[in-house]
């Protein structure tokens, strides 16, 4: 598998790890509130759970294709 199939891959299976995560995240952890009714708080909480979501995407997709582009 070449270097830039491989980078797709990462990048789509990312994708679907993040939204899988965050979908999780978001119900356990974030309580949607009217916007007005936010303070900054919570939009820092929001903001530090979605980076982490996506970095912990980022390193599974990247391990997984690693895997399997060494088994090939």
């Amino acid at each position: 598998m070449d270097e830039q199939t491989q980078q797709r891959m990462e990048t789509l299976l990312a994708s679907g790890i993040g939204m899988a995560l965050s979908r999780l995240v978001a119900e356990r952890y974030i309580k949607d509130a009217v916007p007005e009714q936010r303070g900054i708080k919570d939009d820092i909480t929001r903001a530090l759970l979605r980076a982490m979501t996506t970095a912990t995407a980022a390193v599974v997709a990247s391990v997984i294709i690693r895997q399997v582009a060494s088994r090939r």
